[in-house]
C-alpha cells in the first residue's frame, strides 16, 4: 500500500471521524438510530460552501454549519418528544425535508469551491513549516483529538450522564425525575452539530458541495462505530470514542482500497454503497458468530468432561 493511499485514508478517516463521533452519540449513547445524519451532513456542507462561494469567511461558514446542524437535530428531537413520532420516522422526515432546505440554501445542486479561500488555505498560512502532504492530516488529527476530549468531558457532566442514563434505561431515569425529552433533544442537537461540522470540512476538503453528498452517511457512520467497538471492547467512554475514530480510519482505508483496486475483482465505483452495506452486515455478524462459536466450544468441552466423568465412574 502506497503512502499516498494511507494519507488519503487518514485525511478522510479523520474528517468523517467527526461525523462518526456524532453518530456514536445517538446510536450507542442515546440508543437513538438517527437518520437525520444524511441530511445534516449535506446541510453543513451546503451552508459553508454557500458562504465561501459568496466571498464570506470559512470560519463564519463553519460556525453557521454547526448551528444549522444543531437546529436539524433539535427539529428531529421535537418531532420525537413532542409529537410522539418514532425515532426512525422523526429522522426520516427531517432528512427528507432537509433535501429541499439544502437546495434552497445552495440555489443549485452543486457549488464548486475551486479558487475560493477555504480553511485549509488559511491553515497553510499559519503552519508554513509543515509539509503540504502532512498539513491536512496534522490539522484534522489535532481537531479530532480536541473534539474527542471535549465530548468525553461533556459526557462526564451532569447533563452528559443524564444522556447516558436515558440511553441505558429511560424508564428508570424518568422515575428519578429527569426530563428525558430534554436529554434526547440535547443529544440529537449535539450529534447533528458534529455531523454538520464534518460536512463543512468535507466540502472544503473535496472542493465542492453537492446536494446528494450526504447519501449513505448514516451507513458509513454505523459501519465505523461497529468496526471500532468490535476492535476495542473497553466499555469506558474514553476508549469508546477512540474506538469509533479508529473505526472511521479503517472504514475509509477499506473503501479507498476497494475503489483503487476493486476493478481487478470486477467492482465499479457505483458498487461502493454495496461494499459499505456489506461491511455493516459483516461487522454486525462477527460478534454474533464469535459468540456462537464460543458457546459451541464450551458446550463441546462440557460434554467431553461429562463423558470423562462417566468413564471414571
Amino acid at each position: 500500500m502506497s503512502i499516498s493511499i494511507a494519507l488519503h485514508a487518514l485525511e478522510q478517516g479523520l474528517i468523517f471521524g467527526i461525523m462518526v463521533l456524532g453518530v456514536f452519540l445517538t446510536y450507542k449513547i442515546l440508543d437513538f438510530p438517527d437518520l437525520t445524519v444524511d441530511g445534516s451532513f449535506t446541510l453543513g456542507a451546503a451552508v459553508t460552501a454557500t458562504i465561501i462561494f459568496s466571498g464570506g469567511s470559512p470560519l463564519w461558514g463553519i460556525s453557521l454549519a454547526i448551528i444549522s446542524g444543531s437546529l436539524a437535530g433539535l427539529f428531529t428531537g421535537f418531532l420525537h418528544t413532542k409529537l410522539k413520532l418514532s425515532n426512525l420516522l422523526s429522522g426520516i422526515l427531517t432528512m427528507t425535508l432537509l433535501y429541499s432546505v439544502n437546495l434552497r440554501i445552495m440555489g443549485k445542486p452543486n457549488i464548486p469551491l475551486l479558487g475560493k479561500e477555504t480553511i485549509l488555505e488559511k491553515i497553510a498560512i499559519y503552519l508554513p513549516h509543515i509539509s503540504g502532504n502532512y498539513l491536512i492530516p496534522f490539522f484534522f488529527l489535532i481537531l479530532v483529538i480536541i473534539i474527542k476530549f471535549a465530548l468525553d468531558l461533556f459526557l462526564s457532566t451532569e447533563i452528559g450522564l443524564a444522556i447516558i442514563a436515558t440511553g441505558d434505561n429511560e424508564q428508570m431515569i424518568k422515575s428519578l425525575g429527569a426530563n428525558t425529552d430534554l436529554t434526547k433533544i440535547i443529544g440529537l442537537s449535539l450529534s447533528n452539530a458534529l455531523v454538520a461540522l464534518s460536512g463543512a470540512f468535507f466540502a472544503q476538503y473535496s472542493g465542492f458541495a453537492d446536494v446528494n453528498m450526504g447519501l449513505g452517511t448514516i451507513v458509513s457512520g454505523l459501519a465505523s462505530v461497529i468496526i471500532g467497538i468490535s476492535i476495542i471492547r473497553t466499555p469506558t467512554i474514553f476508549w469508546r470514542t477512540i474506538a469509533v475514530v479508529i473505526g472511521s480510519l479503517l472504514y475509509r482505508l477499506i473503501m479507498i482500497i476497494a475503489l483503487r483496486y476493486g476493478y481487478r475483482l470486477g467492482f465499479k465505483p457505483g458498487d461502493l454503497k454495496l461494499i459499505s452495506a456489506v461491511l455493516v452486515i459483516v461487522a454486525l455478524a462477527v460478534p454474533l458468530i464469535k459468540k456462537r462459536i464460543d458457546f459451541l466450544t464450551s458446550f463441546n468441552l462440557g460434554r467431553k468432561d461429562l463423558q470423562n466423568n462417566h468413564k471414571e465412574v
